[in-house]
């Protein structure tokens, strides 16, 4: 029964998503509607809600280790406050180097005040859309931590999926700790998406 709620729950995800995406598509490039019809099949018949992602993990210590880490991500077709929450484990693009990807909690969404703990610097408020994400390894002086405090607010836009595994080693791998709504909606990808060996053969540590 388990895996047949799971089943059906990852079918719903998959058919938002397809149909998300597919809209997306439509508005940009005008498909009428048999070609629509089309990409939401396409999607939902054969496509995957999660990518593999590698990188190195020293500042999002505990949850990536220092060395090489493969990580299944969740793609987020939309990316706003319905989709990601403060908690998670995000991927984004390096605000400096957009063909790079970082992974990075996310902090503070739009909206919410930011005040430093350095009494020179002014307090601000997060303007529409924009995120603060910050390192997650305790041990890392904030000036060492290459996150929002040292490349400040990231535009939402920037946001291509949520972390939801993550393999360290071939024997040190497990969930990723998200917010408690992300990995309630994640649980299902993971009972059909997640494949470790597959992970494994992908993993270049």
């Amino acid at each position: 029964m388990a895996y047949i709620s799971n089943w059906v729950r990852y079918m719903a995800h998959k058919l938002e998503y397809s149909l998300t995406l597919s809209l997306k598509n439509h508005t940009k490039e005008k498909l009428n509607d048999r070609e629509l019809v089309g990409v939401v099949l396409k999607n939902l018949l054969y496509g995957r809600i999660t990518y593999l992602h590698s990188g190195k993990g020293q500042e999002m210590a505990p949850t990536m280790g220092a060395h090489d880490n493969t990580l299944l991500v969740r793609k987020l077709p939309v990316v706003d406050t319905r989709y990601v929450f403060v908690g998670d484990a995000v991927v984004l693009k390096d605000p400096n180097e957009t063909d790079k990807y970082l992974v990075r909690r996310l902090a503070a969404l739009e909206g919410s005040e930011m005040v430093s703990s350095d009494e020179k610097e002014e307090p601000f408020v997060l303007e529409k859309d924009q995120c603060w994400v910050v390192a997650e390894n305790k041990e890392m002086k904030s000036k060492e931590a290459y996150d929002s405090r040292t490349f400040g607010p990231v535009s939402m836009a920037d946001i291509v999926g949520r972390a939801i595994y993550c393999l360290r080693t071939a024997v040190d791998h497990g969930p990723v700790s998200n917010s408690e709504f992300a990995m309630e909606e994640d649980s299902p990808l993971l009972a059909v998406e997640l494949d470790v060996a597959e992970m494994a053969k992908d993993h270049k540590a």
